[in-house]
Formats: structure tokens, sequence, C-alpha cells
């Protein structure tokens, strides 16, 4: 008795291209190798500012070439990216209640908005601008 074995198709490696939500998802999540990699120049920015002045103005030099501005664009894109995604994702991984009857989602996606804003002004103001 002779049976066809099942065969499955083999997936490519491009298979979160054909949808949109994949898409995102993946973009998501390739963002935190953007932001590792600036953790990453933060910490050699402390090593260079303990090794001493003439360090750290090299190292100063050094982010402040096009390529380096470059890079922090692409970062800050990609951290703008996560941010929002994340606190569209909130109500879903922190349901919220109160009173009894469940927090709409648009008032929490918010409250992390106003909070966000809160943040970025008070750093700001700390740092004179």
């Amino acid at each position: 008795m002779s049976r066809k074995p099942y065969v499955r198709d083999v997936a490519t490696t491009s298979w979160w291209l054909d949808r949109p939500r994949y898409l995102r998802y993946m973009v998501r999540e390739a963002s935190c190798i953007f932001i590792g990699a600036y953790t990453g120049v933060l910490v050699v920015g402390l090593v260079r500012l303990a090794q001493g002045r003439v360090a750290y103005e090299g190292f100063l030099d050094a982010i402040d070439a096009p390529l380096s501005i470059v890079f922090h664009l692409i970062v800050l894109a990609f951290a703008l990216t996560h941010s929002v995604t994340w606190f569209g994702l909130t109500p879903k991984a922190m349901p919220l209640r109160l009173a009894g009857s469940r927090v709409p989602g648009s008032a929490i996606i918010g409250a992390h908005y106003v909070g966000w804003a809160v943040v970025t002004v008070a750093i700001l103001a700390l740092v004179g601008v």
C-alpha cells in the first residue's frame, strides 16, 4: 500500500510582508534593536565621561557627525513608533476597572499621552529649553 506523504508548504522568511498587521508587529519588534544600539551609545558616552574631558569631547565630536545624526533620527523614529504602539496596546494589556466598571480604552491611551507630554515638558524645563 503506497500513500502520498503529506508535505507542508514551507513558509518563506518574508511571511510577515503579506499582511499589514504582521508588518506593523515586526517593525515594532525590530525597534528594540535600534533602542538597544542607542543604549550602547549612551554607555560609551558614560565611559568616555569617566575617562576625562578630552575623551568626552571626542565622544561629543563623534556624535555630532552627520552619520550619527542620521542614526539618532532613525532611533527617534523607532522610539516614537514603539511608544505609540505600546500606548495603543495598553488597554488590552492592562484593563482597568474603576468603581466596578471598565475604563474606556481611549481614556487609558489619552492618560498615557498626557503623562508623556507632562514628562517631556518637565525635562525640557529642566534643561532650559
